[in-house]
């Protein structure tokens, strides 16, 4: 599904559109260059989750940011910082996500090592100006490898 939204509101809308079809264990994979929207996008998801989308920070420097109190856990997590594929596994994110909602920014740096049985792919690209392209693929495996 590709949308295009044309401002940060109707992207923060489009994240909450997601969420109302999350589940536990969800994994929304966040794909997009530096300013695209990714945390505009987690606040949505927040929204619909019953989380208070202004608790929403981007989580560059404490890695993982956790946020309780709505329907559903939401863990947002940003790899941006992360080089080393033993620092990913360190974060433990398949304990995390199993009974939340797992949100990972910049999940294209360790695609082989993110391998969820349930997921959700967003990449997000500048359209021109506020304006945002949003693709939305859902992906359901039948075994985690």
């Amino acid at each position: 599904v590709e949308v295009v939204t044309r401002s940060e509101a109707e992207t923060i809308e489009a994240g909450r559109d997601l969420a109302t079809r999350l589940r536990p264990g969800s994994v929304v994979l966040l794909k997009g260059d530096l300013g695209a929207g990714k945390t505009a996008f987690v606040r949505g998801l927040a929204e619909g989750l019953n989380i208070p989308r202004d608790e929403v920070t981007s989580p560059t420097f404490t890695l993982i940011q956790e946020y309780r109190g709505g329907r559903l856990p939401l863990f947002h997590v940003d790899l941006y910082r992360i080089d080393d594929p033993r620092e990913f596994d360190e974060l433990g994110l398949d304990e995390i996500a199993e009974d939340g909602v797992l949100a990972i920014e910049w999940a294209e740096r360790f695609p082989a090592r993110l391998k969820p049985s349930r997921y959700v792919s967003v990449h997000i690209q500048h359209a021109g100006d506020a304006q945002r392209r949003l693709t939305v693929e859902s992906q359901k495996s039948e075994g985690r490898s």
